[in-house]
């Protein structure tokens, strides 16, 4: 693997070691990006059993095809891009994430909100719960990952205009369950 000087990142000595089959060096990376790529996974997800199953087929994955990484890029954005594509891939395998709309009248919601309720997941994260599954990967995907909406309307399989709509609406959703939440608080 030649690595490009400016592109080299403290990641790069672990990678190499870890194609030759040096499993410290991939567990080092592990540990490295787990948080954020949980933290990716969860948002997506919507519940911490899925998001812990899916991180670990992440880096399943990663362990298995580290040697297509060719450091054109740091480590760390191929691993998010690979994160992104079988989160959704595994997330739409699930049959209960097909199914469209969360209902906020819907028992299992309650559930995974009560279980949101840490001090680590603010506000935020636990009104993303709330959206529609889609919406919730658009706006995860756009707005809190940093993807064009092109890159995102390609990894849904979805036209650009629609992400584009979904992430309107998905904010539209979410101020309104703020000033809601602002105004039920006060």
């Amino acid at each position: 693997m030649q690595l490009q000087p400016e592109l080299e990142d403290s990641d790069t000595d672990l990678v190499a070691q870890a194609v030759q089959g040096n499993s410290q060096a991939f567990r080092q990376l592990f540990d490295r990006h787990y948080r954020r790529i949980y933290a990716l996974v969860w948002r997506l997800a919507g519940d911490h059993d899925s998001a812990h199953d899916v991180t670990q087929e992440v880096f399943i994955k990663v362990w298995r095809s580290l040697t297509s990484f060719r450091g054109e890029s740091k480590f760390s954005t191929w691993l998010h891009t690979v994160a992104t594509r079988v989160a959704i891939s595994e997330l739409r395998k699930q049959k209960r994430w097909q199914q469209g709309l969360v209902l906020t009248d819907d028992p299992t919601y309650s559930e995974q909100l009560a279980s949101a309720q840490s001090t680590d997941v603010s506000l935020l994260d636990r009104l993303i719960l709330r959206l529609p599954v889609q919406m919730r990967w658009v706006f995860v995907l756009h707005c809190i990952e940093g993807l064009r909406h092109e890159e995102v309307a390609q990894e849904l399989g979805i036209a650009v205009g629609t992400s584009k709509t979904q992430v309107h609406r998905a904010r539209a959703l979410l101020e309104e369950w703020l000033s809601d939440d602002t105004t039920n608080n006060s």
